[in-house]
């Protein structure tokens, strides 16, 4: 029978008692990790946030009756227990940050009972993930879960108390806000009070941040909840957070400075990491030639080379065809691998082919020196050699080779060198690349909308140079955009904004805006622009990716108290679920059947 605490009050969490405390009384209050009777005595591993105690139920230590309800303890009842610190009598136990010392109780409280939970609740658990998020509320007891929240907390106060010393002001801004549909869908809120009206959820905080700076704020933050209704992808959350941030009267190295500084307070309190300063800067193309990736993971080698100009005059018609289109050849040259089995080259060209490839061309080397290779007899003799020459290919290696249009060349073998590196284990799990990527493209062109579109968004700064070819040659206009990067995963990004009337204008042109539809979706943005802005620039960090990648997690999944699954549903709480007609007709919605597939 659960009883209640009457006036007892925890002195200790469980890991906060050391052996200082040895002969001290403590009382501590927790969960029971396990229970073993062994007769005239129970022990009993005793779990909190901060770790596991050690407590031990003698009789004659404690009353008949406490002894007999230490008996009847199991997994996951919450007690109350008053004792004696002692040394461990038995073995000292080296995985436990208490394995030294142990609490002889002499007055146990049964707070509440537990039914057997449908799992285990433990490190490293193997439950399916379905389960394990269909009752959260015990998975999150689990102590790599919990001393991932604990991190990501420890994380927001340290951003916090970092910005405000740099005279940071945290600002909140709305939630309800209007509709903008340029970008990803927007979650949307209907009025009760404007019938046919809608809020949207912001995807970020962009435009008022800007209109803070216009208002003379001059460093802003904020740790911002943020909505995106994205297509289904596993790792990607429907609500996530972003550390935010935006300043005035500065350029891009003034942004990169205090990012640096902040990234480099962070890893060295959490993780006692140094981080080495200044962090390496990449171009953009410099990025994609090297590494196929405008998020390369720079912990391993493996880099692209580009051979067009070595094969161009083969008759190899994949080659020939790809260049004759304007198109490139690119190869990346996996050492060691010469050997692999056929079936496994076979199962690399499956892999190509889901990124958009026709397929891979190979030369594996062997040993002795001899070559196999997919296309070899439509090369001449020197063609070959120089071929491999230009790859640096020695005895052992497997040479890999993709052509056709640049970007999808970019993206197959950006995508095969990390699968490969995955299966060679280069990976080096204890290591922290960082690299900032600068001078995007400031536009990509849509085959889908036959338009140019922003490759940051709408108010991202041209380099000033580059702004004449907004009328003649947008595509190869720079933006003053930059990414950090950590070991392949973007984790923040930003850029320096528009604050010129006459840019954002041309801008707006070569997005293929009208001036009435700009001020439709922005107008209030564009009306405070004339009433004096101040160059300003901004960056937001995804704090779950970050989290994630400090904790070395696999998804963001473990780094968030809540999480939704693939499509955006919580198998916990059943959301999104129906809800009341009479809900529906306040706010004078009536849905619609769907129709079912034939």
């Amino acid at each position: 029978m659960a009883e209640s605490m009457y006036g007892l009050k925890r002195t200790h969490r469980c890991t906060e008692v050391t052996k200082e405390e040895i002969g001290s009384t403590v009382t501590l209050m927790g969960w029971v990790q396990k229970s073993r009777n062994k007769g005239g005595i129970v022990f009993v591993d005793l779990r909190d946030r901060s770790g596991i105690m050690q407590i031990i139920f003698e009789n004659g230590d404690i009353d008949e009756e406490g002894f007999e309800k230490a008996g009847r303890l199991r997994s996951e009842f919450v007690i109350a227990v008053t004792g004696r610190v002692e040394a461990r009598s038995g073995a000292v136990n080296e995985n436990l940050k208490t394995g030294e010392i142990e609490v002889r109780a002499n007055a146990l409280r049964i707070l509440s009972e537990s039914e057997t939970p449908p799992f285990p609740v433990e490190e490293n658990s193997k439950t399916r993930e379905e389960v394990r998020l269909k009752y959260r509320y015990l998975d999150l007891r689990r102590p790599d879960l919990q001393r991932n929240l604990i991190m990501r907390s420890q994380v927001a106060v340290l951003v916090r108390q970092f910005l405000a010393n740099e005279g940071f002001l945290e600002i909140e801004t709305p939630i309800l806000n209007k509709s903008t549909p340029e970008g990803a869908r927007d979650y949307l809120v209907p009025s009760r009070v404007h019938p046919g009206s809608f809020y949207a959820l912001p995807q970020s905080p962009q435009i008022f941040k800007q209109l803070l700076m216009c208002s003379g704020y001059d460093r802003y933050f904020q740790i911002a909840k943020c909505f995106r209704d994205e297509d289904l992808r596993a790792d990607r959350q429907p609500e996530f957070t972003q550390i935010d941030m935006e300043l005035s009267f500065v350029d891009v190295d003034d942004v990169i400075d205090v990012n640096e500084r902040m990234l480099a307070f962070l890893f060295r309190e959490v993780l006692g990491v140094e981080v080495q300063l200044p962090i390496q800067r990449m171009t953009w193309i410099e990025a994609m030639n090297r590494f196929g990736s405008d998020k390369p993971d720079l912990r391993f080698g493996m880099e692209l080379t580009d051979v067009s100009e070595v094969v161009k005059g083969c008759e190899f018609a994949v080659f020939k065809n790809a260049l004759e289109a304007g198109g490139s050849v690119r190869g990346i040259n996996a050492k060691g691998q010469g050997a692999m089995p056929r079936k496994k080259i076979d199962k690399l060209v499956e892999f190509a082919k889901g990124y958009g490839a026709k397929g891979l061309a190979y030369i594996a080397i062997q040993e002795d020196g001899s070559v196999k290779s997919s296309f070899a007899k439509f090369m001449q003799e020197e063609e070959m050699k120089a071929l491999i020459e230009a790859m640096q290919g020695e005895a052992g290696d497997l040479l890999l080779f993709a052509a056709d249009k640049t970007k999808l060349v970019w993206d197959v073998l950006g995508a095969l060198r990390l699968e490969l590196a995955r299966q060679m284990e280069l990976f080096d799990k204890d290591e922290y690349r960082f690299v900032w990527i600068t001078e995007f493209p400031l536009l990509e062109w849509s085959e889908e909308e036959q338009r140019f579109t922003a490759m940051h968004h709408p108010f991202t700064m041209p380099f000033e140079e580059d702004i004449p070819l907004l009328d003649t040659d947008p595509g190869a206009v720079r933006a003053k955009a930059y990414d950090i990067v950590l070991n392949g995963n973007e984790i923040g990004g930003g850029s320096v904004r528009i604050h010129q009337n006459d840019v954002q204008e041309k801008m707006f042109e070569a997005l293929g805006f009208e001036k009435a539809q700009a001020y439709k979706q922005f107008g209030f943005l564009l009306d405070a622009f004339k009433y004096g802005v101040p160059p300003h620039a901004g960056l937001a960090y995804g704090l779950d990716r970050m989290v994630m990648l400090m904790a070395k997690e696999e998804s963001i999944r473990e780094v968030i108290a809540f999480p939704k699954v693939k499509d955006a549903s919580c198998l916990m709480s059943e959301a999104p679920n129906t809800v009341d007609v009479k809900q529906l007709d306040e706010l004078g919605i009536a849905l619609k059947a769907q129709e079912s597939e034939q």
